[in-house]
């Protein structure tokens, strides 16, 4: 719950760091982030990991695949708040899920239930009733679902721990990230220490509030059932969608609230056919012995 409510609040932090500009805050975040996790892995006094990946080259690939992906998801999540699209922010973690069930249909062969696919559908209809209303695609929503999906998928073939994976990510972007605050800053166009420490403590703090979430995750992804964590994903967006609404007062006009509608309800299917799959699978599973016994 502490992950996802800190990740849902999240428009409420990058606001605070202007006037500096998405891909700035994006460079420093990465930097503060590898300092971070750096920190943590350094208390934990675990470093045999390093060995065991530099042996694999298909895991490097994998994790500098990821990289590159999740700059995108970062850096369009940070234009879209900062820029006062909060809200369809919030829509591209709602079509996430719908989005990570379509990437398993057409990249590893899943087969869907009916029911799956009629959220999906819902899915679909969501985002045409949304191009409506907004005269163009839902970019980037879209941008962040997908990505975010994308980024999930590739994390899953890597299997590597999150302060592991997310060290090396960082590491990997360290090089443009550190090139392009160095430029910023020798051409007179950077923030950082141009607008007093308290500036300077909240692009730190970029880092913090990227690392700290994603390790209170891992720590509950191998003691809560999946199914529950399936369920409080949907803090997050909720969260996103009120700081749109209550707090940056976006307009919701009739049109998108059907919009969002469809999503909710298209969610609300995709959830039941989950716990529903989940309760018939630990049935099966309780039953198994018993028949061996009866056997």
């Amino acid at each position: 719950m502490a992950a996802y409510a800190m990740w849902g609040l999240f428009p409420l932090y990058w606001p605070l760091l202007k006037p500096a500009g998405a891909v700035e805050i994006l460079a420093h975040r990465m930097v503060w982030s590898l300092i971070t996790v750096v920190a943590v892995l350094a208390v934990r006094r675990y470093w045999s990991w390093i060995k065991e990946i530099v042996r694999q080259p298909r895991k490097l690939a994998l994790l500098a695949l990821a990289a590159l992906i999740i700059t995108v998801n970062w850096g369009t999540y940070i234009y879209a708040v900062n820029t006062g699209h909060v809200v369809e922010a919030a829509l591209g973690y709602f079509i996430n899920p719908l989005v990570s069930v379509l990437f398993g249909v057409v990249l590893l062969r899943e087969r869907l239930r009916p029911l799956q696919w009629t959220a999906v559908g819902f899915g679909a209809l969501a985002v045409i009733v949304l191009t409506t209303n907004y005269g163009r695609l839902p970019y980037l929503a879209l941008v962040l679902a997908f990505s975010f999906g994308l980024y999930g998928l590739i994390k899953k073939q890597a299997n590597v721990g999150a302060a592991e994976s997310l060290t090396v990510e960082t590491l990997l972007l360290l090089v443009p990230a550190v090139a392009y605050i160095g430029f910023l800053e020798a051409a007179g166009q950077g923030t950082f220490v141009d607008l007093g420490p308290w500036h300077v403590v909240l692009m730190v703090g970029a880092g913090v509030i990227t690392a700290v979430p994603l390790l209170c995750f891992t720590a509950s992804a191998i003691r809560v059932p999946l199914s529950t964590i399936g369920l409080l994903q949907y803090i997050a967006p909720v969260l996103q969608f009120l700081c749109g609404v209550l707090i940056a007062k976006e307009t919701m006009p009739p049109s998108r609230w059907i919009g969002f509608s469809i999503v909710w309800l298209a969610l609300a299917i995709f959830t039941y056919d989950s716990l529903r799959a989940a309760r018939a699978a630990r049935i099966s599973r309780s039953a198994r012995p018993l028949d061996h016994v009866v056997t």
